[in-house]
């Protein structure tokens, strides 16, 4: 075999050997990650991490419970991928969603999950100082649902008191649940829809978003308006969906920078 025919067959040896295909990870999830893989992006500067919080409730007679944290995810994904520097931890689906006795808010639907506010708080208080003893700079809290938004903050808030002599900062990012739950409301109304249709719970909006995301999520036999919705998802559509989801991308990666630029 002539030399220069060798080279050929030199490159495809060498692509398939075991250390040729240990390459850098391409998920952003912590979860889908090995230790030495989480360690070895850290030490290359990926430093932020985003703890993405659901909510495991009733979402109507047309989507499925788990909508807050697939949702959640899939967008800590999209938003992790333009940062270029953040990871994403696995999502917290349990989080305060009303009274047990009597039940009240969704917990009056089955499959709805709650817990105390005290437990909450502290689950992501022990999430971030996680992060932190792991070598991660910035821990961005971001949450999909209304009923906790304020306790985020007070974690961070807490946290960075503590922290305050160390290059280490909590981050609760508001703009991400304004984005999808009034921004998108928002642009969606500038284009005819209704309010009364956009709705705030399993409504136009919140169903295009879970379109645009995972649509095995959503009944299309049964988008009507039903019990536990507020709004009407007829007209719900993975078209004005994707309109939602740039939306929030952009806006919640606007927000992290800016918050992380004044550390």
């Amino acid at each position: 075999m002539r030399a220069r025919n060798l080279v050929p067959l030199l490159c495809v040896l060498v692509a398939l050997t075991p250390a040729a295909r240990a390459t850098v990870p391409a998920s952003v999830f912590v979860e889908d990650l090995t230790w030495t893989e989480l360690r070895d992006l850290v030490a290359a500067g990926k430093t932020t991490v985003i703890i993405p919080i659901g909510g495991t409730e009733q979402n109507g007679p047309h989507m499925a419970i788990g909508k807050h944290n697939i949702r959640v995810r899939l967008l800590a994904g999209k938003i992790a991928g333009e940062l270029g520097n953040a990871l994403v931890a696995p999502v917290l689906p349990y989080v305060p969603e009303g009274g047990l006795a009597p039940p009240t808010a969704h917990m009056r639907f089955p499959g709805t999950i709650t817990v105390p506010v005290v437990a909450f708080e502290s689950v992501i208080e022990y999430a971030a100082r996680s992060f932190k003893q792991h070598g991660f700079r910035d821990i961005v809290f971001l949450g999909d649902h209304g009923s906790y938004q304020s306790e985020e903050a007070a974690v961070a808030q807490r946290l960075d008191r503590e922290w305050a002599a160390t290059p280490v900062r909590a981050h609760a990012i508001f703009e991400y649940y304004q984005a999808s739950e009034h921004g998108f409301a928002t642009l969606l109304e500038s284009r005819g829809y209704p309010a009364s249709e956009v709705g705030t719970h399993a409504g136009l909006a919140d169903t295009s978003l879970m379109l645009a995301l995972d649509p095995s999520l959503v009944r299309a036999d049964r988008l009507k308006p039903g019990e536990g919705d507020d709004g009407d998802p007829s007209r719900a559509s993975a078209e004005l969906g994707k309109l939602g989801v740039d939306l929030i991308v952009g806006k919640t990666v606007e927000a992290i920078k800016t918050a992380v630029a004044h550390r």
